[in-house]
């Protein structure tokens, strides 16, 4: 009987050498999308079966605009995941969020300009709703998995994804603040909006590593910024991870809106869909065929 591993982390390869992780496997996956940035590493904690994806690949091979995100999403919808949490990394624009600190954002900004955005097109035209882009019900759950851990987490914000992979000028990242932006990073677009077409629940854990550029009393962000405060923070995304299967049942994870994003979301008559999309898009619309 083929095993379901309903429960997806993305994130970086240094996240996944997990205390009490037993039952280890890699599976090599291919998709209609071409390979995901990664093997899947799924295995079993706290009882509760896991799946991992490297988003950059083991090593950090891919930057931010060569992720190829429709891959990433495919792949763990194959292997059954139904909610996502993701882990990156994420400057601060707003003084009260903090290096070190976590924000669960719950709107986001797509800034960027090179990547695919939909799983649909070539024949089937899909338009789904996203006014909260980022799983209420999910981010609920991880903000109190997160409180456990003793960290300060920030519940609600805007995430703006810019193209990377260079930072901002000074000047970027004041008309980020002044359009209310709350945090910025390289990588939760188009993955967010992909998750939600996948009809997966998807949040973000984000980990604020430095404060942009525009902040004149502190250090301009650099890599090393970056990789400090993540390593800092593994610890503590390892145990809020552990905490939410915990308390997660992952028999029963229906009900959520998220998981039913693509009724009424199809624009094509049935019969007029090519066959081969048809295929390589069957674990998406299946149910709705």
């Amino acid at each position: 009987m083929q095993k379901y591993y309903h429960i997806g982390i993305i994130g970086g390869s240094g996240l996944y050498d997990f205390p009490g992780l037993i039952n280890k496997n890699s599976i090599e996956i291919d998709t209609p999308f071409g390979k995901p940035s990664s093997p899947i590493l799924t295995g079993t904690l706290n009882g509760k079966r896991v799946a991992f994806l490297a988003r950059h690949g083991i090593g950090h091979i891919h930057s931010p605009s060569e992720v190829n995100y429709r891959a990433n999403i495919y792949a763990l919808k194959s292997v059954g995941v139904k909610k996502i949490v993701s882990i990156s990394a994420c400057g601060s624009l707003r003084e009260d969020f903090a290096p070190g600190q976590i924000i669960l954002p719950d709107q986001i900004f797509d800034h960027t300009q090179k990547r695919v955005r939909s799983f649909f097109g070539n024949g089937i035209v899909a338009h789904i709703g996203v006014p909260n882009p980022f799983c209420q019900t999910l981010t609920n759950e991880v903000y109190a998995s997160l409180e456990d851990t003793g960290a300060v987490v920030h519940k609600g914000g805007t995430y703006i994804t810019i193209e990377g992979p260079r930072f901002s000028t000074i000047a970027e990242s004041n008309v980020y603040r002044s359009w209310g932006m709350s945090i910025i990073g390289m990588t939760a677009c188009p993955e967010v909006f992909l998750a939600r077409e996948a009809e997966i629940c998807y949040c973000t854990m984000a980990h604020v590593t430095d404060y942009d550029v525009w902040h004149t009393s502190e250090e301009p962000v650099s890599v090393e910024m970056v990789i400090n405060v993540l390593n800092q923070n593994t610890d503590t995304a390892q145990k809020a991870i552990a905490n939410f299967l915990e308390r997660t049942d992952t028999d029963q994870l229906d009900g959520c809106s998220c998981q039913n994003a693509l009724k009424n979301a199809i624009m094509t008559r049935k019969d007029l869909i090519p066959e081969t999309v048809k295929n390589d898009l069957e674990i998406l619309i299946h149910k709705y065929l």
